[in-house]
């Protein structure tokens, strides 16, 4: 296998790469960072945590011009998680050095200080498409020289309903950039999106989406919608994860799992939309530093995060589709490690199985949790029944004692 000096790096990125124990490149930078450094187009499918972002960012560093006055990067990202996760990965990249600047842009932070550091020399951009879209109107920011345009999460980009954005904001590129895409899957939306704004891109497509796959241990959990809590602590006692990510399908099924974790005094802590920004940042360093245990979220909020040392995924609601399926258990797993995923499969849900089990190409193996609890719900109503049972047993030997005593 190659590694980064016969890819044709700069010093001053491989020693930054070795700073972090990074020392050879994945299949996807090996494949990608040449293609990209010859300034062709790239449309790549790889999962996160096959070492895409490096993919991506070190071709970018490596033909940045620290003459030029204009952004000369844009990376476009889906949520605030991620476009954060990427700028985190650049600074370490660029520590030190003063010729080029980067700076993220999205929602949830004040926008006159980023256009204060807009005003200013920036290299990279990073952001969501909202928040880029505002600062085009407010003509605060000036794409029309940008030369490396990268879609990332692209397919979740397009899931969750912004593509008029990315159009948008791709229109305010000048039509001689280079534009790398990189997605879990290439749909017919991506294929089409690639089509009208990239020129003869070349198709690259990860190797390691099916070893995530492979490398992670998978088990469904057949129970029921009463007694699904009390199969997941059970199985959370269990198997003991060191961190662990619970994926729930809307914000409010994360709120209400998050507060019964926590009423059992499990170090929890919930990741979804309706937080601020400040305390969603906050709760993936708690997370990311292991001063919480278990993550419950859903999955947009969890997009393209990449925490060392997650263990464990527990699928509390079944994943929608196939790819959902593979982005959620491959957030564990990573880079060679095991993991293990669990999903916990209701009546209604069984039918999501065999969809599962095709895309993957394998049969899941089922586990049972023999003595899970009921929920609290099905506690009080069981007690509540209880408590009935017994009053009418109470009301049936006082008619008895009564008829009894009329007897004697």
């Amino acid at each position: 296998m190659k590694d980064f000096n016969a890819l044709g790096l700069d010093k001053r990125l491989i020693e930054a790469l070795e700073a972090q124990g990074i020392e050879t490149p994945t299949d996807i930078q090996n494949e990608t960072i040449p293609v990209m450094l010859k300034g062709q187009d790239v449309m790549a499918q790889a999962q996160t945590g096959t070492g895409k972002t490096f993919a991506f960012l070190l071709p970018i560093l490596e033909k940045i011009d620290s003459e030029s006055d204009h952004v000369q990067a844009l990376i476009v990202t889906p949520t605030r998680e991620l476009a954060l996760q990427i700028t985190t990965e650049l600074m370490k990249l660029v520590e030190g050095r003063s010729d080029v600047n980067v700076l993220a842009v999205y929602g949830g932070q004040d926008v006159e200080k980023q256009i204060s550091r807009l005003n200013k020399q920036v290299d990279i951009v990073v952001g969501t498409p909202g928040r880029l879209l505002d600062h085009i109107r407010r003509e605060t920011i000036d794409l029309s020289h940008t030369d490396y345009l990268i879609l990332d999460e692209a397919d979740q980009m397009l899931h969750i309903g912004f593509l008029r954005e990315v159009e948008d904001i791709i229109y305010e590129t000048p039509d001689t950039r280079q534009t790398a895409l990189f997605s879990a899957t290439l749909s017919s939306d991506i294929r089409s999106l690639a089509k009208r704004f990239m020129r003869s891109p070349q198709t690259i497509k990860g190797k390691e989406k099916g070893k995530t796959v492979e490398e992670v241990q998978q088990y469904l959990i057949e129970t029921t919608d009463r007694r699904k809590f009390g199969a997941l602590t059970e199985t959370i006692d269990e198997a003991r994860p060191f961190l662990g990510i619970i994926f729930c399908r809307t914000k409010r099924r994360v709120s209400k799992l998050y507060g019964d974790l926590r009423s059992k005094g499990y170090l929890a802590d919930e990741l979804h939309g309706d937080l601020s920004q400040s305390k969603r940042e906050g709760v993936i360093k708690k997370f990311r530093d292991a001063k919480i245990q278990l993550l419950v979220a859903t999955d947009v909020a969890a997009r393209g995060l990449d925490i060392e040392g997650v263990t464990h995924v527990f699928n509390y609601d079944v994943p929608q589709d196939v790819e959902s399926y593979i982005h959620r258990i491959g957030r564990t797993g990573r880079a060679g490690e095991g993991g293990a995923a669990y999903t916990f499969i209701a009546s209604k849900d069984k039918q999501a199985v065999p969809m599962i089990e095709k895309g993957i190409g394998k049969r899941i193996e089922r586990k049972s949790v023999e003595n899970a609890l009921p929920s609290h719900d099905e506690r009080e109503s069981s007690q509540g029944r209880e408590r009935g049972n017994h009053s009418e047993g109470r009301r049936k030997n006082n008619r008895n004692g009564g008829r009894n005593r009329n007897r004697r």
